[in-house]
Parts: structure tokens; sequence; C-alpha cells
């Protein structure tokens, strides 16, 4: 029996990821596939790393994309760095500070969790106390996709190098929305996805080694735990030797270097402006109707927004209605959120007013179904307020 021909739905994706595809980053997607070792292909991968050090804003020799979601850069980070015994600080205000000691764990680490409520972001008075143990690493969420928290990064950056220590940095939901600054505040190991504000289909993880983790995973005395991802082999592959390791995901290769293309031309100081605007207008909006952020003030990720499920509403059924009525998807909330909090997302290509004015009046037009008070046609008005 043949399955029924693939027709996906069309779906205005502002969730907490996969964004939008840009349709040039669709095209190129679609284009020829060569060989992964084609002369083609090679060069292909010289002018990814190039541009992926732009966008992290990096020196660092050791810069490639991952076979793999974000998930699969989380996992080769920290296998890497860490072996068996090795202190491992990591801090957990979300759901993926959580996984991240997970994999830590797995990997064989002494694991020191520095947890603040959810939504927060850690000071470095919150980590000084775990860095007297001396870790190896420090593991922090830059930008948390389960809350919306933006973690400043410079001062804990400091205080985790004074102590001796590596610092990994989770930047899946960062990179390409807000500055990611890799050199300028000293990021060891760094970690991102193709799905969110890059604007690709989740499939590859872009990450970035500085040359003194390059030293540690060199010198290491035990294999890493994965050989699909041990970076001492990677680096034959992706860097000058191209000595194979894994058939590379070619078309994902394209359409990533096309995405990393759009980020480019656009500017990354325009890039960041786009999605600052656009979430000054969601905010305005939501804000003239009574929905407020759940994510510590001052803190608030422009890319995803956590927002309070307004009392009396019914969560499930908003977001059902939104997918079902007006092919929306907004993320629902995770652990401690769950219930409590929806995420928007306005990442990438879906980063544009079109999309916030869609969402705002979409939600509107629900929570007055739910008898929800509020001025009808309001937070549109100072959504519109924003742009003008």
């Amino acid at each position: 029996m043949i399955a029924p021909e693939l027709v996906p739905p069309v779906r205005v994706l502002m969730g907490p990821g996969p964004s939008d595809t840009h349709p040039r980053v669709l095209q190129a997607l679609a284009k020829g596939t060569v060989g992964h070792l084609d002369p083609y292909y090679l060069e292909l991968m010289n002018n990814l790393q190039n541009m992926l050090r732009q966008v992290f804003r990096t020196q660092n020799p050791m810069t490639m994309a991952i076979s793999g979601t974000g998930s699969a850069g989380m996992e080769a980070t920290v296998v890497n760095l860490i072996e068996p015994g090795d202190t491992m600080v990591v801090c957990v205000n979300g759901v993926f500070g959580g996984r991240m000691v997970d994999v830590a764990e797995r990997a064989g680490a002494k694991v020191i969790k520095v947890e603040k409520p959810w939504g927060q972001v850690f000071t470095v008075e919150d980590i000084a106390p775990a860095l007297e143990h001396k870790p190896k690493v420090l593991g922090i969420v830059m930008a948390e996709t389960s809350t919306g928290a933006h973690q400043p990064l410079e001062e804990i950056s400091k205080a985790v190098h004074d102590a001796g220590a590596l610092l990994l940095v989770d930047a899946v939901t960062a990179l390409g929305g807000v500055p990611v600054e890799v050199d300028k505040w000293n990021i060891d190991a760094i970690y991102s996805g193709t799905q969110k504000c890059l604007s690709c289909p989740p499939g590859l993880s872009p990450v970035s080694f500085s040359p003194k983790a390059m030293e540690v995973i060199l010198s290491r005395k035990t294999k890493v735990q994965s050989w699909y991802l041990d970076v001492s082999m990677l680096a034959n592959y992706w860097g000058q030797n191209r000595v194979y390791h894994h058939t590379g995901p070619i078309n994902m290769t394209y359409g990533l270097y096309e995405a990393l293309r759009l980020v480019l031309e656009e500017g990354l100081d325009n890039c960041f402006a786009r999605h600052r605007k656009n979430h000054e207008a969601l905010k305005a909006g939501l804000a003239a109707i009574g929905i407020r952020y759940s994510t510590q003030e001052g803190h608030i990720l422009p890319q995803l927004n956590a927002v309070t499920v307004p009392e009396g509403v019914d969560d499930a059924k908003v977001r059902s209605a939104l997918l079902n009525r007006f092919g929306i998807e907004i993320g629902a909330g995770l652990g401690a959120y769950k219930g409590k909090v929806w995420r928007i997302g306005l990442m990438g290509y879906g980063s544009r007013p079109a999309n916030v004015l869609l969402i705002l009046g979409a939600l509107e037009q629900l929570l007055a179904e739910q008898d929800y008070l509020f001025t009808h046609g309001a937070s549109i008005a100072a959504a519109n307020d924003t742009y003008v």
C-alpha cells in the first residue's frame, strides 16, 4: 500500500522552533546533490566555516556544523571536554540547563548544579560558591528557550576563567537573534541550531571551539564517549586534510549556507535591530490587552517571548484554535511553566511586522470568545504605534 501524497499544512511557525524557513533557503535545499568529498562541496564547507565565524564573531579555526540538531551540538561540546570524573558546573534555570546536566552526567562528570527560579538569570555571585570546587567546565544557557531569559555572559566568563575553568555556552536560540561574541567574551565552546533565528530547517548544529578547548580535547587521557561526535576526528574532516569521517548532509549544508548568506547580507546589527523592533511591537500589543511577560525584566529575549496565560483563559484551547483556525503555531509552557505560559517566537524570517499583527489579531479574537475583558483593537493599535 502506498502512503498518501506528502501535502504538509501551511503554518505560520511562531513557537519556540522550528521557525519559518526563508524561501531562499527552501530553494537552496532543492538544489542538486553532490558527493560529500566533491571539490565543490569541500569549497562550500570552507565558505560555510568563514560565514559561521562571522556570525559567531570568532576567529576560532575549529568552527563547523555538527551533523545533527542543536542537541547534537550540546552533546558534542560536553562529551569532548569532559572525561569521566571531571567536575562540571551547570547553571539550571529552565529545561535546557537541566538537559545539559543529564548529558554531563552521562559523560561521567561530577556535576554541580547552580539553580535559579525559572525566568531569572545568573550573576557572578550565584556561581561563585560552585567555582570554589575548581571545575573543569562551567556550562550555561545564553537564551533559555523554555523561559525566554537572556543570560549576560561577559562578567560570568571572567569569573569562570579566573577560576581556571572552561566556559561552555548554549546559543541555540541566541545565534542570529541577539549578539553572540565568542572571542570578546572568551567563550571556549559554543553550540547552536539552524532552526531558530537562522531560518533554516532543523538538522545541523553550528559549533565553535577555542584553541584552548582544542588543546584540552587533543590531550585527553580517554577516548571521547561518542565516535560520531569526536571532535579530534571531525577536525580532520572540517580541517585542511578533509579526511573522510561520515557522509555529510549535503542539502542541509546548502540550506545553512544560504541562511548564513541572508544574515550577513542583512548585516548582523540590522538583524538584531529587526528582532528587537518586532519584539517591542509585540510586547506593547500584549501589554495593551493585559498580557504580561513571565521573564525577569531587563533580561527578556526579543526572539522568544514567554508570556503568562491570563487568569481564567484556557491555555490549550487558545493554542489549538490558533493552529486550527488561523494556522499559527505557538509554544506551550514546559516543566514548571506547563499550562501557565505561552511561548511566542519571533525568530529569523518569522520576525516581521506582519506576523506580529497576525498573532495579536488572532489572540484578541480568541480571548474575546472566552470573555476575557479588554479594549478591542488595543493590541493592534499599540503595536502599530511602535512601528510608526
